[in-house]
């Protein structure tokens, strides 16, 4: 069977997976119609009026984490690369025990809407927010990119459409309903598509597990050997002859490479506690206490997940095989998708395709409420209007800002379709990790920590993290880069993780020791008595 005819099987009926993910987008629209009856206030729209549980919110947020990128992308690199596949799902999950243990508790009990209400809380009050603003909307930005890229590339695959205009058609449909998901139900319509989306993506990854595991008599070690076996005998681009149950097949051979294996880790597993449509969940609780629950629910989810990925990964390596997914329409990504038409035929490949769709967006939707909070909040309200605005004034500005912002990304994500976007999600958690986390702990853990230190921080990670990442060889320098035909690739490692991140410690320490400012001794008690024990979390942060 050639390549080619597996591609057009694979597919299997594109009416059927239309079908299936045209019924994921009527129920839940009907749930974001019922969920936004009462939106009015800024509390409502921003964060569902703190009504959700620890339990719901914690799978809320497995919904939002959980992009199509841990779905097809990670089960395709274990397919593929094997041991080292695995490791982006074990960053991936170590970075919410940072989440949890010095970020999730102290931030609900601090904030009210924003990362920018916990970083300006002692700080000056303008320059802060804006700066912590401009962070929130690049890497809402660039993860925005990703996903809507990647729409486009999923399609190939599911439905059956490889023309670029086509493909720009899904991509403007994917932004489209995004932007109804959040003018409609704000982000009490949000955490129910998430939750909704969680629960179909982890279930299916399950029956999936399920299904694999009962071919090989459910020892996982069959599973291994086979897959290991299928591997020895691929051939294309240099696969065959890898030992994929040892490290090193991605990012073994020279120090380079395993500098840059080094410098992406760092960035997964401190970029998490960074993310601004992460972070914004711990103020969708109505306690500090439910904050800390749905971290422990969303890490027993993400992690039951990333274990059900490992079953899947060697499992698409054992029954598909290599030579297979890396000649199928998707390429790696492929790996996910082939081996649900394996198991289950043309029915569980719906089902999987209308998931994919689904989760990618239940992010989006998460990314975009996030950003049009963001700016209606942090630099229209506070830095325009200096707090002098209605609540209806701050809701009627997100949701124009969430049109903006999707159109924009439709656009862009247009441009981005059938290029490299596996970079775009390194950079926002580049970005969150060097821009984010390290004013996010002073702000929380450093009494002397001022306004200069802040700044510093976050403009320094921000400018050399993109700074790097355009000399890097993920833009140009290679037949894999952004800019293929272009070569200005002066920065060697593909994530600037390595280098941004320290520096953006180091600014925070530099900026703060330099300048006179010592802060105000009784801001600084209040916020550590706030951060403890949530006293005066209710009210508004504006100083």
């Amino acid at each position: 069977m050639t390549t080619t005819t597996l591609a057009a099987e694979t597919v299997g009926n594109p009416a059927a997976n239309i079908g299936i993910f045209s019924l994921f987008v009527v129920v839940t629209m009907i749930v974001v119609i019922k969920a936004s009856k009462r939106n009015a206030t800024a509390d409502e729209f921003f964060t569902g009026g703190r009504g959700f549980s620890g339990p719901q919110n914690g799978i809320a947020i497995a919904g939002d984490y959980l992009s199509a990128a841990s779905f097809l992308g990670i089960a395709g690199a274990i397919a593929v690369y094997g041991y080292d596949g695995f490791l982006y799902s074990i960053g991936f999950l170590v970075a919410w025990l940072v989440a949890l243990l010095l970020v999730a508790e102290l931030l609900r009990n601090t904030g009210k809407f924003t990362m920018a209400d916990v970083l300006s809380f002692r700080l000056k009050q303008r320059p802060v927010r804006l700066a912590a603003a401009i962070s929130t909307l690049t890497v809402s930005l660039f993860y925005l990119l990703a996903q809507m890229a990647g729409a486009g590339g999923l399609v190939a695959l599911l439905l059956d459409v490889n023309s670029r205009a086509g493909q720009s058609i899904v991509i403007a449909v994917v932004g489209i309903l995004m932007i109804v998901y959040v003018l409609v139900g704000g982000m009490k319509g949000t955490t129910w598509v998430q939750i909704i989306k969680a629960v179909l993506l982890i279930a299916g990854a399950a029956l999936m597990t399920v299904m694999v595991l009962s071919k090989f008599g459910l020892n996982f070690s069959e599973i291994l050997g086979s897959a290991q076996s299928a591997i020895s005998e691929a051939t294309p681009k240099g696969v065959s002859g890898r030992d994929v149950l040892a490290p090193g097949a991605q990012y073994g051979g020279s120090l380079t490479s395993q500098i840059n294996f080094i410098s992406l880790a760092l960035a997964l597993v401190l970029g998490t506690a960074g993310l601004p449509h992460v972070l914004m969940r711990f103020y969708t609780v109505p306690t500090a206490k439910e904050a800390r629950r749905s971290v422990v629910w969303a890490i027993a989810l993400i992690g039951a997940f990333y274990l059900f990925t490992l079953v899947l990964g060697y499992g698409a390596a054992a029954l598909v095989g290599p030579d297979r997914i890396l000649g199928a329409a998707g390429g790696v990504n492929s790996a996910a998708p082939l081996l649900a038409f394996e198991l289950g035929g043309v029915i569980l490949l719906g089902v999987i395709s209308a998931v994919a769709f689904a989760t990618i967006l239940a992010v989006v939707a998460g990314l975009t409420i996030t950003a049009s909070a963001s700016f209606a909040h942090d630099i229209y309200a506070s830095v325009l209007k200096s707090h002098k605005v209605t609540e209806d004034e701050q809701v009627r500005v997100s949701r124009i800002t969430a049109v903006v912002l999707g159109v924009f990304a439709i656009g862009l994500g247009i441009l981005a379709n059938g290029q490299n976007v596996a970079f775009l999600v390194a950079l926002a958690f580049a970005v969150a990790a060097a821009a984010n986390l390290p004013t996010i702990l002073y702000s929380l853990y450093w009494r002397r920590f001022n306004t200069r230190g802040a700044l510093w921080s976050m403009y320094g990670g921000l400018i050399s993290t993109i700074v790097l990442i355009v000399f890097s060889p993920a833009v140009s320098g290679s037949k894999t880069a952004m800019i293929p035909g272009a070569d200005f690739d002066f920065f060697p490692l593909a994530n600037p993780g390595i280098v941004s991140i320290p520096l953006a410690f180091a600014l925070g320490i530099i900026g703060t020791l330099t300048s006179p400012d010592t802060g105000d001794a009784e801001l600084n008690a209040e916020m550590e008595v706030r951060s403890l024990t949530g006293v005066g979390a209710e009210k508004a942060v504006a100083h």
